[in-house]
């Protein structure tokens, strides 16, 4: 018997690998000396890093950047075990969370510090990146991104624009001239989970702004300045993004990464099982164990559990998922390919006692899904047990 563990990270609390290991040793309890592989997952979002450098034994390098507010701090990649490979969070440099409420503006906000992530990733040798780009705290496009990596953003009179999405509405040129040309011989994949376009009433700005501290006139001449971007990138490079599904993720870096960096956008858990392998590693496998934090009915739309259920049922091998809490409105699992859910928490218990206590919660829930196996492998095999 071959059994393939995946989970994404239980935020929070702990990571992939971390949550892997705990099931790991709840199924061991069932059934000692079966085969068990164990492959960190992540749907591109938080904790994909550390899930594809755990999974590939790479490692989290730190870089002194810029935040968007352009204040200097400490970031990590990863560079995973092939020595080739770069994984990148925008959020890491340009995130929400590095912004305090009262200082959120996306008029000024910019993606600078992000694209010297990727410039640091170059310099290491890497010539294939992937980038997560949920978590920003920007809607300027791209355009500090593309400035780090020596694009020039000019205004009529020649001098580059400023920083945030304020800024864009001055732009007149693009020059690419200082680009990083080995940016021409990398290959960038964007981990993207949204088909929003650029502009519009589900444009970057619209949909997006208000959590990014943005008021209603903000989010208008955002948008105005974004069409305008676009505009620009159309006569400058010759490439028309804006209507591109997910252009306008992550404030518009999906439109930026695409017309610089000529970007592939994908889906995140896509992204995580091609890197990791996965698809070969279930080969011949009897049964999957995946899970996450929290189930519910967005588990469905490009979550981990779902993306490694649906591989799993090309093969028709069973899938069970172990969840930190199962929502009401799950229902949606099982028709997506996961034939059971678990629950970690046993009895009534405090948020913090579920996390404090979660590798033996996680544990005990995975040993409770090894014994219904056995008890369906005995009705299979007429009460002879399996070991």
């Amino acid at each position: 018997m071959k059994i393939v563990i995946a989970p994404d990270s239980f935020k929070g609390s702990m990571t992939a690998l971390r949550a892997a290991d705990a099931m790991e040793i709840g199924l061991r309890r069932v059934f000692p000396n079966v085969e068990i592989e164990k492959i960190p997952m992540a749907d591109g979002g938080e904790g994909t890093v550390q899930s594809l450098v755990d999974a590939t034994g790479g490692e989290i390098i730190t870089e002194q950047v810029l935040n968007p507010l352009g204040v200097e701090i400490d970031a990590g990649y990863g560079a995973l075990g092939d020595g080739k490979t770069a994984v990148i969070e925008m959020a890491a440099a340009s995130g929400l969370t590095l912004v305090p409420p009262d200082k959120r503006n996306p008029l000024v906000t910019t993606t600078y510090g992000t694209g010297q992530l990727i410039q640091a990733a170059l310099n290491r040798g890497c010539r294939k990146l992937i980038i997560g780009i949920g978590g920003s705290a920007t809607n300027d496009g791209g355009a500090g991104m593309a400035q780090a990596l020596g694009a020039k953003l000019l205004t009529a009179s020649g001098k580059q624009v400023e920083w945030g999405g304020g800024g864009l509405g001055n732009l007149a040129t693009i020059d690419i001239s200082g680009l990083d040309p080995r940016l021409a011989e990398t290959e960038t994949i964007v981990a993207c989970d949204v088909n929003n376009p650029l502009t519009g009433e589900q444009g970057a700005s619209r949909v997006y702004g208000h959590q990014k501290g943005a008021t209603h006139e903000m989010i208008e001449l955002l948008d105005t300045n974004l069409a305008h971007f676009d505009k620009i990138l159309q006569r400058g490079l010759g490439k028309s993004v804006g209507n591109i599904p997910g252009a306008g993720a992550a404030g518009g870096l999906g439109a930026g990464l695409l017309a610089f960096l000529d970007s592939t956008l994908k889906s995140g858990v896509e992204i995580v099982m091609e890197a990791t392998k996965l698809e070969q590693i279930i080969e011949g496998a009897n049964l999957v164990i995946t899970g996450e934090g929290q189930i519910n009915f967005q588990t469905v739309f490009g979550k981990t559990p779902v993306g490694v259920a649906a591989l799993a049922k090309t093969r028709n091998i069973p899938v069970i998922a172990i969840a930190g809490s199962i929502s009401t409105d799950a229902d949606g699992i099982y028709r997506a390919g996961i034939d059971a859910v678990i629950d970690i928490v046993p009895e009534p218990m405090t948020l913090d006692d579920a996390i404090n206590n979660a590798a033996a919660l996680i544990a005990d829930a995975a040993e409770r899904a090894g014994r219904m196996v056995a008890v369906g492998l005995k009705l299979r095999d007429g009460n002879e047990g399996f070991s």
